[in-house]
């Protein structure tokens, strides 16, 4: 795709180069012959996903995640790469494509036939749960063994090493001792399969659900946006936006990654496009290699936080707390809000801080291209507008999907007619492999947690620790907070961020809600932190892929990220804490929302000083360090930390406004002299 603002624009990276950043393993890249016949079936997937939502199969929805799986996990295992074999026994090291080999198709095979396999006698198989036969038992394992070698090839080893601890809990649970929190029961190897296979709670749980109703829907969107031009016109009208300020170059990354993030649906991927198109331009305005990288990372992974679209995880908090969609993205237009603030007031710092200037871009004018182009929000509105008169979030996409083809047509360059058309239904099922391989197999946590009761006994545990500390309840429940959130980072560094949010939400979800945390709020708190570990470092994905496209150093490029996304560390904390803190997510009274709101933004303009040095002249290190207790003080939320919050604020403002003072009248001294 070629995006850019004016002029011939500039080539946005292949998806194998977005796929070297990202945590999902790159495909492979087939000989055109192959890759044409996989491209109909994944096609054909899509039109099947989209057919299904308005004529469901009468069988219920557990008969559909069967046929999906079904479906993809064959050509998962075809399309993506499986133990390397070393070159001096490779028979096929010098051919130029990467097919599949003999293993790779016989692996396929069996996987449709194990998939397939409960069709037969669907009613049976689901009424030999308590008691399975050992052909259930034995179909069942090897689902289990390729589901596991699926994800290894997506995602890595990490969650499939995950699955067999858990796995070995569930058979071994029973021999640890009776008093440890940790034991159970035990359950035989056919028990815990049948859990896998024909309950509810396993491979065809909530997370397969979510991905195979949900979230391929939004791939399929997102796939239709951009062969439409939606991604060109997004680009473009950003750089259009901002043209003349020393802060246009800053406020036009952050637009576009916000825009580029409804077709991209991927923060890393956000962030490498972006920086391919705008590098260029920040380095001419006099950006930094390592703040423009932490830039551009920030604003890709705000997309995968902000509406209209959120991230695969925010489809599985509906399905969670059976609330609307369109419920979860009002949970999070606050924080979004709090987010961008954040990085505006880093934009602006920076731009004193660095000297950055304008830099023009030819392009046509905002209005111009809006008049001309506009109508690709249409479809996001769409999907807003049928949400909000309760339509569910699977036909209100369909509809933004049957919009935007409508709507392709008055484009010539990019009309979804034929191949474009089949290009874009491909690509749909193409992006989503991963994230059905990744869902299924979590399954496994989900199942097992399930069964053995995991979950809140290992939120018992963490309860225990910070009981351990103190008894204080206030106390308690800041240090579980703490604990949780370095356990969702940690997790986040491992595997993505649609399999930590599930993994976390079942482990450690319920230790917050032990303590009195509403669920909105603790799986709110977990999203958002499985989310930032992209800009986490010591690995922090996106600050890579940044760091790679602007030549800057890696690990500072980590911290410029953090620096950016602060805000959204921090604030998460605010509503979990106190019970103030939800009307962030937008409960409670619009009062309670509107000063709850103002106080976080001050708090975030502290937290702006602490990390960025500047009020209205370079900061000390004496108002930088009064700001940390005042943005801490004002998160909380409460009526005595507000107060005192904004009283250290006011010290660090007036101190820095009277030096400023100063250094105005010496300078004026010295031009009067």
């Amino acid at each position: 795709m070629t995006v850019g603002a004016g002029g011939g624009g500039v080539t946005v990276p292949s998806d194998e180069e977005l796929a070297e950043y990202e945590q999902e393993r790159p495909a492979r890249r087939l000989r055109p012959a192959l890759d044409r016949v996989i491209s109909v079936w994944c096609a054909i997937i899509s039109v099947g996903v989209l057919a299904q939502v308005f004529f469901p199969l009468p069988q219920g929805t557990q008969f559909y995640l069967v046929i999906f799986l079904a479906a993809v996990l064959p050509i998962t295992l075809l399309c993506y790469r499986g133990f390397r074999v070393p070159a001096f026994v490779n028979p096929f090291k010098a051919r130029s494509h990467d097919d599949p080999g003999v293993a790779d198709w016989i692996l396929a095979l069996v996987a449709l036939a194990v998939c397939v396999y409960p069709l037969f006698d669907f009613d049976g198989f689901l009424e030999r749960r308590q008691a399975p036969s050992a052909l259930d038992v034995a179909v069942g394992a090897v689902l289990l063994i390729l589901l596991l070698e699926a994800c290894r090839r997506t995602t890595g080893w990490v969650l499939p090493a995950f699955s067999l601890v858990f796995i070995a809990y569930a058979y071994y649970g029973g021999y640890l001792p009776y008093t440890w929190s940790l034991s159970h029961q035990g359950f035989n190897f056919d028990a815990i399969i049948a859990q896998f296979t024909m309950g509810t709670a396993g491979f065809y749980g909530t997370p397969l659900t979510v991905a195979a109703s949900y979230i391929v829907l939004f791939t399929i969107y997102g796939a239709v946006l951009d062969y439409s031009g939606a991604g060109k016109f997004f680009i473009d009208l950003s750089f259009a936006a901002f043209k003349r300020s020393r802060t246009a170059p800053g406020r036009t990354v952050t637009l576009a990654g916000f825009l580029l993030g409804s077709v991209s649906g991927s923060g890393t991927a956000t962030a490498v496009s972006l920086g391919t198109v705008s590098w260029p331009i920040l380095r001419r305005a006099g950006y930094p290699a390592e703040p423009a990288g932490g830039m551009l990372a920030a604003s890709g992974i705000g997309a995968i936080l902000s509406p209209p679209t959120l991230g695969a995880a925010a489809f599985i908090i509906a399905e969670f707390l059976q609330v609307s969609y369109l419920k979860v993205l009002g949970f999070a237009v606050i924080p979004t809000l709090l987010y961008y603030l954040g990085i505006l007031l880093a934009i602006e710092i920076d731009a004193r801080k660095h000297g950055t200037t304008s830099a023009e871009v030819s392009s046509d004018s905002a209005w111009r291209l809006l008049l001309r182009f506009g109508y690709h929000f249409l479809s996001l509105f769409v999907i807003i507008g049928f949400m909000a008169v309760d339509v569910p979030p699977f036909k209100a996409v369909v509809y933004a999907v049957i919009v935007q083809f409508g709507l392709s047509f008055l484009d010539r360059e990019h009309r979804l007619t034929g191949k474009p058309l089949f290009k874009a239904l491909a690509q749909g099922t193409r992006s989503v492999l991963p994230v059905a391989a990744t869902c299924a197999t979590a399954g496994v946590i989900v199942a097992v947690t399930t069964q053995t009761g995991l979950g809140l006994n290992l939120a018992e545990i963490i309860v225990d620790a910070a009981r351990g500390l103190t008894d204080n309840h206030t106390v308690v429940l800041i240090l579980t907070v703490v604990l949780s959130g370095f356990a969702v980072l940690i997790l986040g560094l491992a595997v993505p961020v649609t399999a930590s949010f599930i993994i976390a939400a079942v482990i450690i979800a319920p230790a917050l809600i032990n303590l009195g945390v509403t669920r909105p709020e603790a799986y709110m708190f977990i999203f958002y932190y499985a989310v930032l570990s992209e800009v986490s470092p010591p690995t922090a994905l996106a600050a890579v892929a940044t760091a790679a496209i602007t030549g800057g150093k890696v690990m500072p490029t980590m911290w410029q990220a953090w620096k950016y996304t602060l805000p959204a560390f921090l604030v998460p904390f605010a509503f979990v804490l106190t019970d103030n803190g939800a009307h962030l997510l937008g409960q409670g009274s619009f009062v309670g929302m509107v000063w709850t709101t103002v106080v976080s933004m001050l708090a975030v303009a502290a937290l702006a000083v602490v990390t960025g040095g500047w009020v209205f002249v370079r900061a000390t290190w004496l108002e930088r360090a009064v700001c940390v207790p005042a943005a801490a003080l004002l998160l909380y939320l409460a009526p005595v930390t507000i107060t005192a919050g904004i009283c250290l604020l006011l010290v660090a403002v007036v101190i820095n406004l009277v030096r400023r003072q100063r250094q105005t009248s010496a300078e004026e001294g010295t031009l009067a002299s």
